[in-house]
């Protein structure tokens, strides 16, 4: 029911007679809508509510509301699209601190690296920043962010151009950060576990006046942390206040600020040696072995503010504005292999010596993201209307004085550098003796491979050879879209059009400023049946487009486009979405989504694997994944929660300038996958009814690396466990998670032979929190 306090408050709770839980959605309120003749279930299908403002109060693995998705408060099983969601609590029984630990819940999402990168139904990601509260950010590349402040991540699969201008055909990954309750709660949580992790986590919310119209919430984080991998670390601060005012029941405002400093290192993965076709040995040296030295390190520090407003003109009529204003610097110094491993005075590669270079790079950035638009709600006849009318833009700008400096290549005897060697003219180059073979002496001392060998990597160097000022750029896409919900009966037809215009403009505000101009009409329909009140069949066509930029850095292992040429050379990327499916509610307690899907993309711009020049770019012609997705989650007992999922994708290239790789497999993409979490409470157990048990699993099967197809990385299952408890009468909970039990040997992704990406060994995590 509806009490005039939830009321007042705007948060509508659905109690469902079929489930001990319930689920509450927090929405801006506009009062007439409350006022509707129509059961709770039905008012809350009609809310046009798109900015979320207060907290969620739901304490469980389920969110039956999505607010990013088409900007109006649709229930999930109505919407014609893909959405899987990680609740907070999730997370929280996981411990899944960071962003990547929690994408291993996703079916059909599998990480590419240790970067913040995902393969998301067979396509890579392409966008370097993050999608928070609907709107893009630049960050989070190299260094995964905490996820102490997130409510849940939404994964919307297939290109989200229409409500959100993603431009990641395979699907957008939005983080929704938890916004303040009309309830008090506190917690604070300190953990402690494997590779010297100590961590410790808050969240406070309440309201700060008698009346409730002023409400707060404050999480904060902190982390220093070790790896099983040398010279890693992976620490950081996270501090995130947020404030909601709700003046009267038309007007809504929450603003929030986000402030992360990460300390960390670019880990670029395993190197082995003796790589030959069909015998590789993946063992060949350490899973722990990393190129990097001790003293490297690579520092981000952002801000972001963001604000929404929502005003209820009357019960058809609302406006919803957002903005975001983020700050985002890196400080990078590191040592690299250049994908290559060191030449004899032959040009023969030597297997077991890594052609290395030594990075140091410096530069800000500022991003702007505004959104602003209209909801109407109104009738025709048996025809019921939500309609939109809006307007975004984001403006990314990459700011002056950046600087890249790098060191390799080869030594010429007279004292010279230059990036390659020429065996015409061996002559000409200095010369080291390795166990009596003759090699040009590299710029950068290479990194022996072999068991035993003794490295010292370090600052030093022969000569910085390559100084780069990064160009200030700056990117501007500005974008006009209708979007229509049309419902009729048992149907559901949602339909939308975007007009974006793009502008890039290089050298931004010096002499030599130049910029180039597209723009591209994009469009969606869906359409969602209602077989019976809990199964829904649904089927969408949608478009996406992104021209390529030079202020981003796409995937996999592009560099940023710091030459004089433009961006402009490159044709756009474009893609699009087809996919049927059903969703539907089993036995009030279990939810289950099937799809089957096809995804195109044309023109995705990857790094041209060219040892000689590592910052080379080329353009692959065309992609295409087909695909089975099923996901289930809800409560099969009261006490006994379960999420987890299964996939099937077959990704295969279409079109490429190595007409070798024509009908092969996508690379970094698991045919099958599986993936399981559930957690069971013995509250029916006296003996018992203060503990509780948690278990998962994860199966992935083989891996095609990005660039040497010659060896596969091997099929993997991953078990992971949870011990929970509550001392009786206290405020106390304790839990201790165990990952990969077993201590399975594998690989979540690689590059080539110099680049693989070990899974972490078995590991542990004991986490107290006090609530008060």
């Amino acid at each position: 029911m509806i009490t005039n306090n939830f009321y007042y408050q705007g948060i509508i709770h659905f109690i469902s007679q079929n489930s001990v839980s319930f689920f509450s959605l927090s929405f801006i309120v506009a009062s007439p809508l409350l006022h509707a003749q129509s059961k709770p279930q039905d008012t809350l299908s009609k809310m046009v509510q798109t900015v979320e403002i207060t907290g969620r109060k739901s304490k469980d693995y389920t969110s039956d509301y999505s607010f990013a998705a088409t900007k109006v408060a649709m229930k999930n099983k109505d919407l014609p699209l893909s959405l899987n969601t990680v609740t907070k609590e999730l997370i929280t029984d996981r411990q899944a601190f960071q962003l990547g630990d929690v994408m291993k819940n996703v079916n059909g999402v599998s990480p590419s690296s240790y970067y913040n990168q995902y393969n998301i139904r067979g396509i890579s990601q392409n966008e370097e920043g993050q999608i928070i509260n609907g709107m893009r950010t630049r960050q989070y590349y190299f260094l995964q962010p905490m996820t102490s402040n997130i409510e849940r991540v939404e994964v919307f699969k297939g290109p989200a151009s229409i409500t959100m201008s993603s431009v990641d055909p395979g699907g957008t990954i939005n983080m929704v950060t938890k916004k303040p309750l009309s309830t008090s709660r506190h917690e604070v949580s300190l953990s402690g576990g494997s590779f010297d992790t100590f961590r410790v986590t808050t969240d406070l919310t309440g309201p700060l006046n008698k009346s409730k119209t002023l409400l707060y919430r404050f999480n904060g984080a902190y982390q220093n942390a070790q790896s099983f991998r040398d010279h890693v670390k992976n620490s950081g601060i996270l501090l995130s206040p947020s404030l909601t005012f709700i003046p009267n029941e038309k007007t809504s405002v929450n603003v929030e600020m986000i402030f992360n400093d990460l300390y960390g290192n670019l880990d670029r993965g395993q190197p082995i040696f003796g790589a030959i076709a069909g015998k590789t040995d993946l063992n060949s040296t350490p899973r722990t072995l990393n190129l990097g030295a001790p003293d490297d390190f690579f520092k981000t520090r952002d801000l972001i503010i963001m604000g929404s407003l929502s005003h209820h003109f009357n019960r058809s009529i609302s406006f919803n504005a957002s903005y975001m204003k983020q700050y985002w610097r890196e400080n990078l110094q590191e040592h690299r292999t250049t994908n290559s491993f060191v030449p004899d005075m032959n040009n023969q590669p030597i297997s077991n010596l890594a052609m290395m270079q030594f990075v140091q790079r410096k530069q800000k950035w500022a991003v702007d993201n505004i959104n602003a638009y209209f909801n109407f709600n109104f009738k025709t006849g048996s025809f019921q209307h939500q309609a939109l009318i809006g307007y975004d833009s984001q403006i990314w700008e990459k700011r002056k004085d950046g600087q890249q400096n790098a060191a390799r290549g080869f030594l010429l005897k007279n004292g010279s550098v230059v990036s390659s060697y020429n065996p015409s003219n061996a002559a000409d180059y200095q010369t080291i003796n390795y166990y009596g073979i003759l090699l040009p002496k590299p710029n950068v001392n290479p990194f022996d491979l072999s068991q035993g060998a003794e490295n010292h990597q370090g600052n030093d160097f022969n000569t910085m050879n390559i100084t780069t000022q990064l160009p200030s750029a700056l990117t501007t896409t500005h974008a006009a879209y209708i979007q229509h919900l049309l419902t009729w009966k048992k149907f559901k037809l949602l339909s939308g059009i975007r007009q974006e215009w793009f502008e890039d403009t290089t050298n931004f505000r010096d002499s030599n400023e130049s910029s180039f101009r597209n723009h591209k009409l994009l469009y969606r329909l869906g359409i969602t049946y209602s077989i019976t009140d809990h199964i829904n069949l649904y089927g969408t066509y949608l478009t996406g487009y992104q021209p390529q930029s030079n202020t981003v850095t796409l995937m996999p292992n592009t560099s940023a486009l710091t030459g004089s040429q433009s961006a402009a050379r490159f044709k756009p990327l474009t893609s699009n979405l087809k996919e049927l499916g059903i969703k539907a509610q089993l036995f009030g307690k279990i939810s289950l989504n099937i799809a089957v899907y096809e995804i195109n993309q044309r023109n995705i711009l990857i790094n041209a694997n060219n040892p000689s020049e590592p910052d080379e770019l080329i353009q692959r012609g065309a992609d295409r994944s087909r695909g089975f997705e099923a996901e289930f989650t809800g409560h099969i007992l009261p006490q006994w929660h379960i999420y987890g999922g299964y996939s099937y994708i077959d990704a295969k290239i279409l079109d490429d300038t190595t007409p070798d790789l024509v009908g092969k497999r996508k690379e970094n993409t698991s045919k099958n996958s599986v993936s399981l979490w559930t957690r069971y409470n013995f509250s029916a157990i006296n003996a018992l009814k203060d503990f509780g048990m948690g278990a998962g699993m994860l199966y992935q099967s083989s891996k095609v690396p990005w660039f040497t197809r010659s060896f596969e990385l091997p099929a993997y299952t991953t078990i992971d466990a949870a011990i929970y408890y509550s001392p009786p009468k206290s405020n106390i909970q304790l839990s201790l998670n165990l990952n990969n039990i077993t201590n399975k040997v594998y690989w979540i992704g690689a590059q080539n032979y110099l680049r693989l990406f070990p899974g972490t060994p078995r590991n542990y995590l004991l986490t107290a929190t006090y609530k008060f």
